[in-house]
């Protein structure tokens, strides 16, 4: 006689709880239309260095086809070690992994045990929330208050509890554009000693802040520079957003736990791309690579605000976050917005939904890449303006 148990679903149940990416309706429509494609943040700039590329088919050439050990390349952790603003140790305190999605969840797997509640910063990019439940953590949202994307000290003061083990943060910001201060970080970084927590920070957009302003690593500032794991990644700053190139930075005991999680999740990195990074990454000037990009933003503040939206300055990364209020009167959502424009002007832009732990909250908002070859920048001008 046998037994069967109904209705028993076959999807876990954390898996159950993913949403998905709300972009991904966004993105089948510019491959549908001749588009402009202001959504995704492929890098449109810097160009990929030719050398890099040189390198890495010399890499594979050469016999670098097998397994590399799993802590990463030695030269390119060497590489990282000196790109970064705090002394650190190559051998103990970097691990390379496939790209920073596979950092992140590291770090929270390595980090938060199931039921342990993770401050998320709201909005903020979408793979955060689903990050924090597929590790059966849970969220605790902490709003970022409009137009400059602030957080409000006792806001963030009062989302601390015995509970909280983790937060995450995102700077430069994306989709907001902000770039915490060495204040707020101060501010965070109190609490986070009072409560003994861990700060996860995703640092991948470091390369590019404007206006003199410099970008503040949480491994800069005292009270988070003994409890902090920095994702970061060469995909935007070094145009490879597909050999998947991120890196772990952290103490030694919290790199052991990393190393630990990443051997048995992912094992690696691809080993040719990381000998070509490691041998050719330095030689791109990323000093010129963010001038370009503050050119790039300014570019694209003046077509949209032209245009009638409304928005602070992005302060680095590579998107503006705008408010379509002026355009809409709060009479058409976010997506609706997005497929009116594309039907009527050809460009693509992202709505700010899936961005907002409350999708409503994002109704009034939409998200433009401006990582872009200039003249994309001006074909989209041309378009919305009629220039």
């Amino acid at each position: 006689m046998t037994h069967s148990r109904a209705h028993r679903s076959p999807v876990s149940s954390r898996a159950a709880r993913l949403k998905g990416s709300g972009l991904t309706e966004v993105f089948m429509l510019a491959r549908t239309r001749d588009a402009v494609d202001l959504a995704v943040g492929t890098p449109g700039h810097p160009e990929t260095s030719a050398d890099m590329i040189e390198e890495a088919a010399r890499a594979m050439r050469a016999g670098h086809n097998q397994y590399e050990h799993p802590n990463g390349d030695a030269a390119l952790r060497q590489r990282i070690a000196e790109s970064l603003g705090t002394p650190t140790d190559p051998d103990t305190e970097v691990t390379v992994t496939a790209g920073a999605t596979e950092a992140l969840f590291v770090a929270l797997l390595a980090t938060v045990d199931p039921g342990d509640e993770v401050i998320l910063f709201d909005p903020g990019f979408d793979h955060f929330t689903a990050a924090v439940e597929l590790t059966g953590a849970v969220p605790r949202y902490v709003r970022l208050h409009a137009p400059e994307w602030r957080f409000d000290p006792a806001e963030l003061a009062a989302a601390f509890s015995p509970r909280t083990r983790a937060v995450v943060l995102n700077t430069p910001g994306n989709p907001t554009g902000r770039v915490l201060t060495r204040q707020e970080l101060g501010e965070i970084a109190a609490l986070c000693e009072r409560w003994d927590v861990t700060v996860i920070s995703d640092e991948v957009y470091r390369a590019f802040t404007f206006d003199g302003r410099p970008h503040v690593s949480v491994a800069d500032v005292p009270g988070l520079a003994e409890r902090s794991i920095v994702v970061g990644s060469l995909s935007k700053s070094h145009a490879v957003s597909g050999w998947r190139l991120g890196f772990l930075r952290s103490d030694p005991v919290r790199t052991g736990a990393l190393r630990q999680v990443h051997e048995l999740t992912t094992l690696g990195a691809a080993v040719p791309l990381q000998v070509a990074a490691g041998r050719t990454a330095h030689g791109v000037d990323l000093t010129v690579a963010a001038a370009e990009m503050a050119q790039r933003r300014d570019l694209a503040q003046d077509v949209f605000s032209r245009m009638g939206m409304k928005f602070a300055p992005a302060e680095g990364g590579c998107f503006l976050f705008a408010d379509i209020g002026p355009l809409t009167g709060g009479r058409q959502g976010s997506l609706g917005f997005v497929r009116e424009l594309l039907d009527r002007t050809g460009v693509l832009v992202v709505p700010g939904t899936p961005f907002f732990a409350d999708p409503a909250a994002g109704e009034g908002y939409v998200r433009i890449a401006f990582n872009r070859q200039t003249a994309v920048l001006r074909e989209a001008e041309r378009r919305l303006l009629n220039t």
